[in-house]
């Protein structure tokens, strides 16, 4: 049987019932949502045969080259989606709900599967996702100098039965020219909306979020406007972390990077950072004084978080003292303050 359902419907089912893209590769890598197998109908060479057959020829011509190009791939399509849905329920999506979603579902019925086809496909996904960013949260920002251990407070104030959302985490990116760290891999903006989204919806809008006080962009990944207006008129609490304890806990985390990127990382900051400093900085790195090369490059972003934060109204941020860089026991004294903004 094949039922048409709406996104709504759609998210309701997921955690049960498999959900399955049927777009080509390169739609699924550039934006999905989260957690959906892609089971493409094309490969991504053939859905632009097919498209620009559509376009010069037409319509019917477009559906005969595309029977020819999955004649022989049915029976791997249904196993495919046998291992995806062993129960032999699924739900379904092209991009809006079209020719391609519809013949996979037509193809699964017939073999026995339950499917879910989603209306108006994918888009209907897309415009959800950005209702979701536009949703009112009771938001509280941690704030702090760089090196004070912002994301692992965090995950310990989720771990006390708080809500919150990592979005350097979902940017896999830790917000600064270093974050990448040499080796993550960020994922398209589409992406980082969709997963975001996702995670927005799950929150309780009566309770808490707490967020880290971030740049609008995260790497390459921009905080949608939406959220970003209300993480901007949010208050924060300002987390104050000894400059050389600051030092150390950065000396621990960058130290173990390559050289050759913290260099070129340097450097792509360096109009920024100042000829002497730039240089003083790569000759730190060359030489391993990495705690010479974390004193250098915080003069820039201590200068350059302070100043964002003088963009914030000054009633709204609240200052905690603290020893330690990502010290759990910071978070008593915060969650404290926390109440009395309330």
């Amino acid at each position: 049987m094949i039922h048409t359902i709406k996104i709504e419907e759609l998210l309701a089912l997921a955690p049960e019932i498999p959900v399955a893209d049927v777009r080509t590769p390169a739609e699924f890598d550039q934006g999905h949502i989260p957690q959906a197998h892609n089971l493409p109908i094309f490969t991504n060479e053939e859905r632009v045969q097919v498209g620009t057959t559509y376009k010069q020829i037409g319509r019917e011509e477009a559906i005969l080259l595309g029977f020819e190009f999955t004649g022989p791939k049915w029976s791997g399509f249904i196993k495919e989606a046998l291992s995806i849905a062993p129960h032999k329920k699924i739900a379904l999506h092209c991009w809006r709900g079209g020719m391609r979603s519809g013949a996979m579902a037509w193809a699964l019925n017939l073999y026995g599967f339950e499917v879910y086809v989603l209306e108006n496909g994918y888009k209907s996904y897309r415009q959800w996702t950005l209702s979701q960013s536009a949703q009112t949260f009771n938001i509280l920002i941690l704030g702090g100098m760089t090196g004070s251990g912002k994301t692992q407070i965090l995950h310990a104030i989720k771990n006390s039965g708080e809500q919150m959302i990592d979005l350097e985490d979902l940017a896999q990116h830790q917000g600064s020219s270093y974050g990448s760290m040499g080796t993550l891999i960020q994922p398209s903006q589409e992406q980082f909306e969709n997963n975001l989204a996702y995670q927005l919806s799950q929150i309780d809008k009566n309770k808490t979020l707490w967020l880290e006080d971030e740049s609008r962009s995260i790497g390459k990944c921009s905080i949608p406007n939406p959220l970003w207006d209300q993480m901007r008129a949010a208050p924060l609490i300002k987390l104050n972390i000894p400059l050389e304890e600051r030092i150390r806990f950065l000396t621990q985390e960058y130290g173990k990077l390559n050289p050759n990127f913290l260099i070129e990382c340097t450097q792509r900051i360096g109009k920024r950072l100042g000829p002497e400093q730039t240089r003083d900085a790569v000759l730190a790195i060359n030489e391993n004084r990495m705690s010479d090369f974390i004193r250098l490059v915080l003069v820039y972003y201590d200068k350059t978080y302070t100043s964002g934060q003088s963009m914030r109204e000054k009633p709204s941020i609240y200052e905690v003292a603290g020893t330690l860089a990502a010290d759990i026991a910071n978070v008593k004294p915060i969650l404290e303050k926390a109440i009395t903004i309330k």
